[in-house]
C-alpha cells in the first residue's frame, strides 16, 4: 500500500492568535522532522497538497447560517450572534483567514479520503485534521470545521462501513452527533472522563439511538492512565468491535494530547501506545486515513506523529536504534536530543495502581454489557 502525507507550505501560512494554546505549526515541524530522518522517502511514500474545499462540500454537513458567519469572521468580523455558534470565544477566536485555515485544513483530509478511494492511497495522514469537535451549526475546543465527519461522508458516499477511532484525550462530540443514529459509521472514542476535562461528554451510556444504536461506544477514563491500563482497555474493548464490525476502511484521530505532561489534560501515557494501536489495526488489512488532533506539548506531539508515521509505514526500527538516536524522556518531559521517537517507560505510582486499573475495569464492565451484545459479543 502507498502512503500518503497530506500537507502543503500552504497551510503554514495561518495561524491562530498567540494566546491559543492550538499551534497550527506542529504540521510543519513534523514535516521537516520527517524529511530529516528520510520518513518521506522511497517508492510507496509521496506528498500530496490539500485543496481548500468547497462550500458545497461543507455543506454536506455544516449549516449556511453558519458558515455565513465563518465566512464574516475570516474578515475579521464579529457581532455577538456569532457567540452563540461558538465563534470568539477563548477557544475559538475570531481571526482573519480562519475560514480559509479551517476549508484548507478540512480539503487535506478529504483530499486523503479520495486518494485511498481512487486506489492511489491505503494509507493518509493528515496531521492538519482532526477537528473533532465542530458541530453542523457551532464551532468549539478550537475546532471550526470538522474535517472527520467530512472525510467520513466521502466513504460513506462510496458505499463503504467506516471505522472511526478516536484516541484524542478529548471526547469526540461533533462526530459522535453527526453519526448518532447511524450504522454505516461506528464512532470509537478513548478519552479522559467528561467529569474531568473538555467537552463533558462521551459517557458509556452515549451508545446512539434507532439504526445507530451500538454504533457510538465510548470510554471514558479517569485522569492518570497510563500505558498497561490504556492498552487493556485497547485490547479488551475497542479491537473485538472493530473485528466486529468489519469495516471498510478505518479513520484514526491520534491526538497526541493523552501523553504524559501534555498541559491541558490528565492522562499519562507515552508514544509507545501508538506503536500498538497503529499495528493493531494495520493487520485488519484496510486502508487507514490518520488524522492529527490535540496536542498542546508541541515538541511532545511531533514525536508521537512522526513515531506514527514511521509505523504506518512499517518503518519501525529497533529499540537500540531509537535509543542510539536519542530521545530518552525524562519525568519533566524534557528530551536529551532532538532525534529520537520512542518515549521510555513511566513507572506509574501507587496512587495510579490503586486507583486507575478499577476505574477502568468499570468502564469495561460498562461497555462489554451494553454494546457488546449488539454486536453478538460476550
Amino acid at each position: 500500500m502507498k502512503k500518503a502525507l497530506i500537507h502543503s507550505p500552504q497551510l503554514e501560512q495561518y495561524s491562530y492568535p498567540d494566546s491559543c494554546p492550538f499551534k497550527t505549526f506542529r504540521a510543519a515541524l513534523l514535516y521537516r522532522k520527517l524529511l530529516s530522518m528520510g520518513l518521506l522517502s522511497g517508492p510507496d511514500v509521496f506528498e500530496a497538497a490539500p485543496e481548500k474545499t468547497e462550500r458545497s462540500v461543507l455543506e454536506q454537513f455544516h449549516s449556511s447560517a453558519y458558515l455565513d458567519a465563518l465566512e464574516r469572521a475570516n474578515r475579521g468580523e464579529f457581532d455577538s450572534s456569532m457567540l452563540w455558534m461558538g465563534l470568539g470565544t477563548g477557544d475559538c477566536p475570531v481571526f482573519a483567514g480562519v475560514y480559509d485555515y479551517a476549508a484548507l485544513a478540512a480539503g487535506a483530509t478529504i483530499t486523503g479520503a479520495r486518494l485511498i478511494l481512487e486506489g492511489k492511497a491505503g494509507i493518509a495522514f493528515n496531521p492538519s485534521g482532526g477537528y473533532h469537535h465542530a458541530h453542523a451549526g457551532r464551532a468549539g475546543g478550537f475546532c471550526y470545521l470538522n474535517d472527520v465527519v467530512l472525510g467520513c461522508l466521502e466513504f460513506v458516499k462510496a458505499g463503504k462501513r467506516v471505522l472511526f477511532l478516536d484516541v484524542d484525550v478529548h471526547h469526540c462530540d461533533g462526530v459522535q452527533a453527526a453519526f448518532y443514529d447511524r450504522a454505516d459509521v461506528m464512532t470509537i472514542s478513548t478519552h479522559q472522563d467528561g467529569r474531568t476535562l473538555f467537552p463533558g461528554t462521551g459517557f458509556v451510556d452515549e451508545i446512539g439511538e434507532g439504526e445507530g444504536r451500538g454504533y457510538s461506544v465510548n470510554f471514558p477514563l479517569p485522569p492518570g492512565v497510563y500505558d498497561e491500563v490504556y492498552l487493556k482497555v485497547f485490547r479488551e474493548g475497542v479491537l473485538p468491535l472493530i473485528g466486529a464490525y468489519g469495516p471498510d476502511v478505518i479513520v484514526l484521530e491520534i491526538g497526541a494530547d493523552t501523553l504524559a505532561g501534555d498541559p491541558l489534560a490528565g492522562f499519562s501515557l507515552t508514544n509507545n501506545v501508538y506503536v500498538e494501536i497503529v499495528q493493531s489495526l494495520l493487520v485488519f488489512g484496510k486502508p487507514i486515513l490518520a488524522v492529527g488532533g490535540g496536542g498542546y506539548h508541541v515538541e511532545n506531539t511531533v514525536r508521537a506523529w512522526a513515531l506514527v508515521w514511521a509505523t504506518l509505514c512499517g518503518r519501525q526500527q529497533t529499540d537500540e536504534l531509537w535509543a542510539g538516536l536519542g530521545g530518552v524522556m525524562l519525568q519533566s518531559t524534557d528530551w536529551n536530543d532532538d532525534r529520537g521517537l520512542r518515549d521510555r517507560v513511566l513507572v506509574p505510582s501507587n496512587w495510579q495502581r490503586e486507583s486507575v486499573l478499577p476505574a477502568a475495569e468499570q468502564v469495561l464492565e460498562a461497555v462489554h454489557r451494553l454494546v457488546f451484545p449488539l454486536h453478538g459479543l460476550s
